[in-house]
Protein backbone atom coordinates (compact mmCIF):
# COMPACT_ATOMS: atom_id res chain seq x y z
CA UNK A 1 0.00 0.00 0.00
CA UNK A 2 1.80 3.56 -0.66
CA UNK A 3 1.71 5.53 2.08
CA UNK A 4 -0.21 8.13 0.12
CA UNK A 5 -2.95 5.49 0.80
CA UNK A 6 -2.68 4.39 4.32
CA UNK A 7 -5.14 5.70 6.63
CA UNK A 8 -4.30 8.66 8.88
CA UNK A 9 -3.83 7.83 12.39
CA UNK A 10 -6.36 9.04 14.92
CA UNK A 11 -5.99 10.12 18.48
CA UNK A 12 -3.38 11.34 20.40
CA UNK A 13 -1.66 8.18 20.83
CA UNK A 14 -2.36 6.88 17.33
CA UNK A 15 1.14 7.56 16.37
CA UNK A 16 3.11 6.84 19.39
CA UNK A 17 5.60 3.71 19.26
CA UNK A 18 6.70 1.63 22.11
CA UNK A 19 9.77 -0.31 22.77
CA UNK A 20 8.39 -3.37 21.41
CA UNK A 21 7.21 -1.96 18.03
CA UNK A 22 10.87 -0.81 18.06
CA UNK A 23 12.37 -4.45 18.58
CA UNK A 24 10.17 -5.40 15.32
CA UNK A 25 11.93 -2.79 13.78
CA UNK A 26 15.41 -3.37 14.52
CA UNK A 27 15.31 -7.21 14.16
CA UNK A 28 14.00 -6.63 10.12
CA UNK A 29 16.38 -4.33 9.79
CA UNK A 30 19.54 -6.57 11.07
CA UNK A 31 18.12 -9.71 9.04
CA UNK A 32 16.47 -8.19 5.71
CA UNK A 33 13.57 -10.36 6.46
CA UNK A 34 10.53 -11.36 8.51
CA UNK A 35 11.81 -14.92 8.62
CA UNK A 36 15.03 -14.03 9.79
CA UNK A 37 13.17 -11.28 12.19
CA UNK A 38 11.04 -14.35 13.13
CA UNK A 39 14.32 -16.36 14.48
CA UNK A 40 15.18 -13.81 16.40
CA UNK A 41 12.18 -12.75 18.20
CA UNK A 42 10.98 -16.25 18.11
CA UNK A 43 7.73 -15.49 17.01
CA UNK A 44 5.92 -16.35 13.52
CA UNK A 45 6.67 -14.54 10.11
CA UNK A 46 3.05 -13.50 10.24
CA UNK A 47 3.25 -12.01 13.89
CA UNK A 48 6.60 -9.87 12.35
CA UNK A 49 4.57 -8.51 9.02
CA UNK A 50 1.37 -7.59 11.25
CA UNK A 51 3.63 -5.75 13.54
CA UNK A 52 5.51 -3.94 10.68
CA UNK A 53 2.16 -2.77 9.37
CA UNK A 54 1.20 -1.54 12.19
CA UNK A 55 3.90 0.64 12.56
CA UNK A 56 3.55 1.54 9.32
CA UNK A 57 -0.32 2.67 9.75
CA UNK A 58 0.38 4.16 12.81
CA UNK A 59 3.09 6.29 11.48
CA UNK A 60 1.41 6.75 8.20
CA UNK A 61 4.83 6.56 6.32
CA UNK A 62 6.61 3.45 4.39
CA UNK A 63 9.68 2.18 6.75
CA UNK A 64 10.64 -0.42 4.73
CA UNK A 65 11.23 -0.91 0.66
CA UNK A 66 10.39 -4.73 -0.20
CA UNK A 67 12.94 -5.79 -2.68
CA UNK A 68 13.42 -9.00 -4.03
CA UNK A 69 16.98 -9.11 -1.63
CA UNK A 70 14.90 -8.69 0.87
CA UNK A 71 13.59 -5.47 3.68
CA UNK A 72 15.51 -2.32 3.21
CA UNK A 73 14.86 1.04 5.78
CA UNK A 74 13.01 3.98 4.09
CA UNK A 75 14.78 6.78 4.36
CA UNK A 76 12.25 7.10 7.40
CA UNK A 77 13.03 3.67 8.57
CA UNK A 78 16.28 4.46 8.45
CA UNK A 79 15.91 7.57 11.06
CA UNK A 80 14.15 5.40 13.04
CA UNK A 81 16.61 2.96 12.85
CA UNK A 82 19.03 4.52 14.76
CA UNK A 83 16.53 6.47 17.24
CA UNK A 84 15.81 2.55 18.34
CA UNK A 85 19.67 1.19 18.77
CA UNK A 86 19.83 4.26 20.89
CA UNK A 87 16.90 3.57 22.54
CA UNK A 88 17.94 -0.19 23.02
CA UNK A 89 21.85 0.81 23.97
CA UNK A 90 20.26 2.62 27.10
CA UNK A 91 18.05 -0.10 27.99
CA UNK A 92 20.46 -2.36 27.76
CA UNK A 93 23.04 -0.61 30.31
CA UNK A 94 19.99 0.06 32.37
CA UNK A 95 19.06 -4.12 32.47
CA UNK A 96 22.74 -4.87 33.02
CA UNK A 97 22.91 -2.11 36.16
CA UNK A 98 19.62 -3.57 37.83
CA UNK A 99 20.57 -7.17 37.03
CA UNK A 100 24.63 -6.81 38.03
CA UNK A 101 23.20 -5.89 41.52
CA UNK A 102 20.81 -8.60 41.90
CA UNK A 103 21.88 -11.29 44.49
CA UNK A 104 19.16 -13.90 44.13
CA UNK A 105 20.05 -17.30 43.09
CA UNK A 106 17.14 -17.84 41.24
CA UNK A 107 16.10 -16.97 37.98
CA UNK A 108 17.36 -17.23 34.65
CA UNK A 109 21.05 -17.85 33.06
CA UNK A 110 20.78 -17.22 29.38
CA UNK A 111 23.92 -18.98 27.76
CA UNK A 112 25.03 -18.71 24.09
CA UNK A 113 27.63 -21.14 22.67
CA UNK A 114 28.68 -23.31 19.38
CA UNK A 115 26.48 -25.97 18.50
CA UNK A 116 29.20 -28.43 19.19
CA UNK A 117 29.84 -27.48 22.45
CA UNK A 118 26.33 -27.35 23.06
CA UNK A 119 25.78 -30.69 22.31
CA UNK A 120 29.15 -32.96 23.47
CA UNK A 121 30.99 -30.80 26.13
CA UNK A 122 28.03 -28.34 28.15
CA UNK A 123 25.36 -30.99 29.24
CA UNK A 124 27.58 -33.07 31.75
CA UNK A 125 28.27 -28.99 33.00
CA UNK A 126 24.58 -28.33 33.05
CA UNK A 127 23.90 -31.29 35.19
CA UNK A 128 26.38 -30.59 37.35
CA UNK A 129 25.07 -26.79 37.68
CA UNK A 130 21.57 -27.95 38.08
CA UNK A 131 22.39 -30.36 41.27
CA UNK A 132 24.22 -27.47 42.95
CA UNK A 133 21.30 -24.69 42.03
CA UNK A 134 18.41 -26.16 40.90
CA UNK A 135 16.06 -22.75 41.08
CA UNK A 136 18.25 -21.33 38.48
CA UNK A 137 17.54 -22.23 34.94
CA UNK A 138 19.52 -22.61 32.41
CA UNK A 139 18.90 -21.18 28.75
CA UNK A 140 21.03 -22.19 25.94
CA UNK A 141 21.25 -21.02 22.91
CA UNK A 142 23.33 -21.77 19.65
CA UNK A 143 23.74 -19.64 16.49
CA UNK A 144 26.52 -19.18 13.96
CA UNK A 145 26.36 -15.27 14.31
CA UNK A 146 28.03 -13.75 17.01
CA UNK A 147 25.71 -12.64 20.25
CA UNK A 148 25.96 -9.64 21.26
CA UNK A 149 26.15 -9.38 25.57
CA UNK A 150 25.97 -5.43 25.52
CA UNK A 151 22.47 -6.05 24.08
CA UNK A 152 21.56 -8.53 26.57
CA UNK A 153 21.15 -11.20 24.21
CA UNK A 154 22.53 -13.76 26.15
CA UNK A 155 24.72 -13.23 29.99
CA UNK A 156 27.16 -15.77 29.19
CA UNK A 157 29.11 -17.08 26.29
CA UNK A 158 31.40 -19.77 25.69
CA UNK A 159 33.34 -19.63 22.85
CA UNK A 160 36.45 -21.04 20.98
CA UNK A 161 38.39 -17.89 20.37
CA UNK A 162 41.77 -16.13 20.99
CA UNK A 163 39.88 -12.63 20.51
CA UNK A 164 38.11 -11.31 23.89
CA UNK A 165 36.38 -8.34 23.46
CA UNK A 166 37.42 -5.74 26.18
CA UNK A 167 33.95 -4.96 27.58
CA UNK A 168 33.66 -8.65 28.36
CA UNK A 169 35.31 -10.58 31.66
CA UNK A 170 35.50 -14.34 32.35
CA UNK A 171 38.22 -17.23 32.39
CA UNK A 172 39.92 -19.43 29.81
CA UNK A 173 38.83 -23.41 30.52
CA UNK A 174 41.25 -24.83 28.31
CA UNK A 175 42.48 -25.53 24.79
CA UNK A 176 40.20 -27.22 22.48
CA UNK A 177 42.57 -29.48 20.88
CA UNK A 178 41.66 -31.34 17.14
CA UNK A 179 42.78 -34.09 15.52
CA UNK A 180 41.90 -36.70 12.48
CA UNK A 181 39.51 -39.27 13.17
CA UNK A 182 37.12 -42.14 11.62
CA UNK A 183 35.03 -44.66 12.84
CA UNK A 184 36.51 -47.84 14.28
CA UNK A 185 35.01 -49.98 11.60
CA UNK A 186 35.36 -47.83 8.28
CA UNK A 187 36.49 -49.90 5.07
CA UNK A 188 39.04 -47.21 4.81
CA UNK A 189 40.87 -47.92 8.24
CA UNK A 190 41.27 -51.26 7.83
CA UNK A 191 44.60 -52.00 6.85
CA UNK A 192 45.53 -49.49 10.06
CA UNK A 193 47.18 -50.78 13.09
CA UNK A 194 44.75 -50.04 16.03
CA UNK A 195 45.97 -47.54 18.45
CA UNK A 196 48.27 -45.97 15.18
CA UNK A 197 48.81 -42.72 14.27
CA UNK A 198 49.43 -41.48 11.10
CA UNK A 199 51.30 -38.05 9.64
CA UNK A 200 48.96 -35.60 8.27
CA UNK A 201 50.54 -35.86 4.77
CA UNK A 202 49.12 -39.27 4.44
CA UNK A 203 45.66 -38.95 5.92
CA UNK A 204 45.32 -36.18 3.52
CA UNK A 205 46.23 -38.14 0.57
CA UNK A 206 45.56 -41.41 0.75
CA UNK A 207 41.93 -41.79 2.46
CA UNK A 208 38.73 -40.33 1.72
CA UNK A 209 37.41 -37.41 3.62
CA UNK A 210 34.33 -35.45 4.55
CA UNK A 211 34.87 -31.76 4.08
CA UNK A 212 32.98 -28.94 5.17
CA UNK A 213 31.02 -26.21 3.43
CA UNK A 214 33.48 -23.46 3.01
CA UNK A 215 32.69 -21.02 5.78
CA UNK A 216 35.49 -18.70 7.13
CA UNK A 217 36.16 -20.85 9.78
CA UNK A 218 39.69 -22.00 10.56
CA UNK A 219 38.97 -25.30 10.06
CA UNK A 220 37.12 -24.75 6.91
CA UNK A 221 40.41 -23.02 5.81
CA UNK A 222 42.01 -26.08 6.93
CA UNK A 223 40.25 -28.75 5.24
CA UNK A 224 40.62 -26.65 2.05
CA UNK A 225 43.95 -25.44 2.29
CA UNK A 226 45.45 -29.19 3.12
CA UNK A 227 42.60 -32.14 1.74
CA UNK A 228 43.04 -32.27 -2.17
CA UNK A 229 39.40 -31.60 -3.35
CA UNK A 230 39.08 -35.20 -5.04
CA UNK A 231 39.35 -37.15 -2.02
CA UNK A 232 36.59 -35.41 -0.34
CA UNK A 233 33.40 -37.63 -0.65
CA UNK A 234 31.15 -35.45 1.20
CA UNK A 235 30.38 -32.21 3.12
CA UNK A 236 29.05 -31.00 6.63
CA UNK A 237 28.05 -27.70 7.64
CA UNK A 238 29.57 -28.27 10.87
CA UNK A 239 31.40 -30.52 13.20
CA UNK A 240 28.60 -32.72 14.74
CA UNK A 241 27.14 -33.27 11.33
CA UNK A 242 30.47 -34.20 10.35
CA UNK A 243 30.50 -36.92 13.50
CA UNK A 244 27.07 -38.41 11.91
CA UNK A 245 29.08 -38.66 8.77
CA UNK A 246 32.35 -40.31 10.00
CA UNK A 247 30.23 -43.01 11.36
CA UNK A 248 28.53 -44.09 8.07
CA UNK A 249 32.71 -45.40 7.63
CA UNK A 250 32.46 -43.56 4.44
CA UNK A 251 35.26 -41.15 5.51
CA UNK A 252 37.65 -39.14 7.86
CA UNK A 253 37.90 -35.76 9.40
CA UNK A 254 38.75 -33.09 11.94
CA UNK A 255 36.82 -33.19 14.96
CA UNK A 256 37.55 -31.69 18.90
CA UNK A 257 38.49 -34.36 21.52
CA UNK A 258 35.82 -33.45 23.25
CA UNK A 259 33.67 -34.88 20.37
CA UNK A 260 35.68 -38.21 20.29
CA UNK A 261 35.45 -38.60 23.97
CA UNK A 262 31.53 -38.36 24.11
CA UNK A 263 31.12 -40.72 20.61
CA UNK A 264 32.75 -44.56 21.60
CA UNK A 265 33.60 -45.41 18.37
CA UNK A 266 35.75 -42.97 16.87
CA UNK A 267 39.53 -43.28 16.82
CA UNK A 268 42.26 -40.42 16.68
CA UNK A 269 44.46 -41.04 13.41
CA UNK A 270 46.54 -38.18 14.20
CA UNK A 271 48.16 -36.25 16.89
CA UNK A 272 46.72 -32.61 17.56
CA UNK A 273 47.01 -30.32 14.80
CA UNK A 274 48.43 -27.02 16.70
CA UNK A 275 47.05 -24.78 14.05
CA UNK A 276 43.77 -25.75 14.66
CA UNK A 277 44.05 -25.30 18.69
CA UNK A 278 41.97 -22.77 20.26
CA UNK A 279 41.45 -21.51 23.59
CA UNK A 280 38.00 -21.94 25.26
CA UNK A 281 36.59 -18.71 26.68
CA UNK A 282 33.68 -18.43 29.55
CA UNK A 283 32.32 -14.80 29.25
CA UNK A 284 30.02 -12.27 30.89
CA UNK A 285 29.74 -8.50 30.13
CA UNK A 286 31.70 -6.46 33.29
CA UNK A 287 28.49 -5.29 34.10
CA UNK A 288 27.19 -8.93 34.80
CA UNK A 289 29.93 -10.01 36.91
CA UNK A 290 28.39 -9.89 40.35
CA UNK A 291 25.55 -10.76 39.44
CA UNK A 292 24.67 -13.91 42.04
CA UNK A 293 23.37 -16.23 39.43
CA UNK A 294 25.74 -15.28 36.07
CA UNK A 295 28.75 -15.91 38.94
CA UNK A 296 27.73 -18.82 40.25
CA UNK A 297 27.25 -20.48 36.91
CA UNK A 298 30.62 -19.32 35.67
CA UNK A 299 32.18 -20.79 38.76
CA UNK A 300 30.47 -24.62 38.89
CA UNK A 301 29.71 -24.82 35.06
CA UNK A 302 33.51 -23.24 34.76
CA UNK A 303 34.82 -25.73 37.09
CA UNK A 304 33.30 -28.45 35.23
CA UNK A 305 34.14 -27.50 31.93
CA UNK A 306 37.49 -27.04 32.71
CA UNK A 307 37.88 -30.40 34.24
CA UNK A 308 36.55 -32.33 30.94
CA UNK A 309 39.03 -30.37 28.17
CA UNK A 310 42.34 -31.61 30.60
Amino acid sequence: MPASNMPIPEGPDAARLDWDDLRYLLAVARGSSLSAAARVLRVTHSTVLRRVEAMEAKLAVRLFERLRTGYVCTEAGESLRRAAEQCETLIAQAEREIVGGDTRLTGHVRVTTAHVVAMYLLPAALATFHAHHSQIEVEVRTARARVDLARREADVAIRMSADVPDTLVGRQLGQVRIRVYGWHAAPCLATIKPQSLLPLEALTRDFPWIGFDGQDRSYDRWVDTHVPSQVVVARADHFPSATALIKTGMGISILPEFVASDVPGLRALSEPIPALQSPLWMLTHVDLRNTARVRAFMHIAGNALEAALK
